[in-house]
C-alpha cells in the first residue's frame, strides 16, 4: 500500500477515488514509564519510553488505515494526516487518516 501526505504520487495518475479512511488506537501510560518519566524530568533528556508507546501506537493506526483502504480496494493513501488528543489522564489517542485511491 502506498502512502504519502501530498495530494498525487508522484509518477502514478489516480484513476478511483474511494473517500477517507482513517485508523486510531488509545493507549494509556504504563506506571513504570511514569516513574521514568519522572525521574527524567529532573535531569533532563528523552523520555525513550513515551517514544516507543507512541511508535507503536502510531504503527498500529497506520495498519487499521490500511486496512480499510485495502477492503475497499485502494492500493494507495494520499493526503496522510496524523492527530493526537487526550482521551482521559493518562490515556492518549493518536488517528491517522487520509484519502484511499487505485493509482495506475
Amino acid at each position: 500500500m502506498l502512502m504519502t501526505n501530498i495530494e498525487t504520487i508522484p509518477g502514478k495518475t489516480i484513476t478511483i477515488c474511494h473517500g477517507v479512511v482513517s485508523g486510531s488506537t488509545v493507549r494509556a501510560k504504563h506506571v513504570g514509564r511514569d516513574i521514568m518519566a519522572g525521574l527524567k524530568n529532573i535531569v533532563g533528556g528523552e523520555l525513550r519510553g513515551y517514544t516507543e508507546l507512541l511508535n507503536e501506537s502510531r504503527d498500529h493506526a497506520i495498519e487499521r488505515m490500511k486496512s480499510q483502504a485495502a477492503q475497499l480496494g485502494a492500493n494507495a493513501i494520499v493526503n496522510v494526516r496524523f492527530a493526537t488528543s487526550s482521551v482521559a489522564a493518562g490515556a492518549a489517542e493518536i488517528y491517522v487518516y487520509g484519502t484511499a485511491v487505485t493509482v495506475g
